[in-house]
């Protein structure tokens, strides 16, 4: 049987030319980039190129990347580093944030709450949106942070980032984007956007599992989560993992030099699989902005009354076959919740259940998109109430 894989939002496998790059960072190039020999510094000396490679493609100073074990971590250590700074400093201890973010958003925050934060939780519109006028009305002169994500991880909406940086930074407060998903598939500019903090992960584009980066505007106050050794600049301890970072920095270069081409190609098949989908089953609803969204991402709905079973038996019986779908984020699979983006957008809970999102990619072909949909009418077929 065929296997077609359309979850590229949950994972990317590693392009060749990034594992090319690594190799020979696993023997021959061993150091420790923290050792003052030659070896640490033959190490370090790559270690601190692949940050410059990161730092370029978002306009931002290498001295402003910081290193981490992926974007779950570059999250944490955003929220957490600067609430915790903003607190001890100036007595500010209120975050902002919306409320279709990523669990690695929302848990940070929840978790804040009870060591005595006040966070707001925005509400988003029916595309997963937040209002820059909403952000400005939550400020209070305690507000630390506010944290907004470029483009949603199910839906696929990319969000008024610029407008939000700009409301925070007339107040001077700290914005953060958990922009996991954005890298390598929206042009992203630290500085246009006004964004003070912006987290990323390597294996969304095509690089290393275990390694993504937090960008920290030069002069931001962060107080570290991992403490042990001095290793990047005393706000992340534990040794740096050199070939990760060499990958991550390949896999950069490469999304960034062919974005404009893949985004193209990419948003052509989506909306090839979207006119597929309804004109085959006039119960979908489709999920996130019509034309703010991410080139490779689909999300729909079926109405409840139509099919019979969740969307996580629809991912069950796609995946029987041949076809790699989601029902929402990969972080929550196996969770019996229905999606809380869905819900936050103004759905209701049938309708956050029975939602599968569609994320293509590299290797994504017309005859894959062609084979999907046929595989899903089979699907359906079972499915749908009698």
């Amino acid at each position: 049987m065929q296997r077609i894989y359309l979850d590229h939002t949950a994972t990317t496998p590693l392009d060749p030319r990034v594992q090319d790059a690594m190799l020979p960072f696993f023997s021959g190039v061993f150091g420790n980039a923290s050792s003052i020999h030659s070896f640490g510094r033959e190490a370090k000396q790559s270690l601190e190129q692949s940050r410059a490679v990161i730092a370029s493609a978002i306009g931002a100073k290498p001295g402003e990347i910081f290193f981490t074990s992926g974007g779950t971590e570059a999250n944490n250590l955003a929220i957490r580093g600067t609430a915790f700074a903003a607190r001890e400093k100036a007595g500010r201890a209120h975050l902002v944030t919306s409320s279709a973010e990523h669990h690695a958003v929302l848990e940070p925050c929840e978790a804040l709450e009870k060591e005595g934060f006040g966070v707001t939780f925005l509400p988003v519109d029916n595309h997963a949106l937040v209002s820059p006028d909403d952000v400005s009305a939550s400020l209070t002169p305690t507000t630390a942070l506010v944290s907004v994500m470029a483009a949603n991880n199910e839906v696929g909406s990319v969000s008024l980032l610029e407008e939000i940086g700009h409301v925070c930074r007339s107040k001077g407060i700290l914005f953060h984007s958990d922009s996991v998903q954005a890298l390598g598939k929206i042009p992203l500019n630290v500085n246009s956007l006004n964004v003070d903090l912006m987290s990323f992960s390597a294996h969304k584009i095509y690089g290393p599992k275990g390694i993504g980066a937090l960008y920290v505007r030069q002069g931001t106050a962060l107080d570290p989560v991992l403490r042990g050794g001095g290793q990047e600049r005393g706000k992340r301890a534990g040794t740096e993992s050199v070939p990760l970072a060499v990958g991550f920095a390949r896999a950069v270069e490469l999304a960034i030099g062919e974005m404009s081409d893949e985004s193209k190609r990419l948003s052509g098949l989506r909306d090839h699989l979207e006119g597929m989908i309804l004109s085959r089953f006039p119960e979908v609803v489709v999920n996130g902005h019509p034309t703010k969204r991410l080139p490779g991402i689909l999300s729909i709905s079926f109405a409840s009354d139509r099919i019979s079973l969740e969307g996580e038996m629809l991912v069950v019986n796609m995946d029987i076959e041949g076809v790699a779908v989601a029902s929402g984020s990969a972080c929550t699979s196996g969770s019996i919740q229905p999606s809380h983006v869905i819900l936050a957008m103004g759905r209701d809970v049938a309708a956050a259940r029975a939602t599968i999102r569609f994320s293509l990619g590299k290797s994504t072909t017309v005859g894959d998109i062609n084979t999907a949909v046929e595989a899903l009418e089979r699907v359906l077929g079972r499915m749908r109430k009698k």
